[in-house]
């Protein structure tokens, strides 16, 4: 019985153990591509300045391009917002 306990002990131990890697967002650039590997792990890559580059590098591979959720946009003002600025003028 104390076998078979540290052998799952080991085998859990060794299964946490296992590297992980972090989908990393850069926020210097606005189009990331992910891409699918052997095994279904996904890679995301945001290192691209336009959606054309993005789909050039996706051609023929198992990818995508997608907005990067992190790129610090310029946000327009809402149509409230530029309402109220007048009318106090």
């Amino acid at each position: 019985m104390r076998m078979i306990r540290s052998m799952i002990l080991a085998g859990a131990t060794i299964l946490a153990a296992a590297p992980a890697t972090a989908q990393r967002y850069d926020p210097r650039y606005p189009v990331c591509l992910q891409k699918w590997e052997w095994g279904g792990s996904t890679v995301i890559d945001c290192s691209y300045t336009s959606w054309a580059q993005c789909q050039m590098t996706a051609s023929g591979l198992s990818a995508m391009c997608l907005a990067n959720p992190y790129w610090p946009q310029a946000h327009p003002a809402s149509p409230d917002r530029l309402y109220r600025r007048q009318g106090r003028v």
